[in-house]
């Protein structure tokens, strides 16, 4: 289908502690844009959504706080999926050996 850039290094070694570690750094530095992005537009979003008193807001521009923070974990929604289906793409194309098609 595709080349993976990761396809020409061997796969993990998860039977030892530093392979391991190694092998939960690699897959904390897929897709963090996207995660991180997500994670932050539904944090916002709870928040106004949860507690807009708290923070002395009745209306942003004219809409409703809970309004806004339903659409911003709304828009936070394709964020994250879009880091999981790239974490479990890469995640394949690491565990495939070169000469396997996937």
């Amino acid at each position: 289908m595709f080349d993976h850039p990761s396809s020409d290094r061997p796969g993990p070694d998860l039977s030892t502690k530093a392979g391991r570690k190694a092998w939960r750094h690699e897959m904390r530095m897929v897709a963090v844009r996207p995660r991180r992005w997500g994670l932050w537009l539904l944090t916002l979003g709870f928040l106004l959504v949860m507690a807009p008193a708290a923070f002395g807001l009745h209306s942003l521009w004219g809409w409703s706080p809970s309004f806004i923070g339903s659409l911003l974990m709304l828009a936070a929604l394709p964020l994250l999926i879009a880091s999981a289906v790239l974490r479990a793409r890469y995640m394949k194309g690491r565990s495939t050996l070169p000469g396997d098609k996937y």
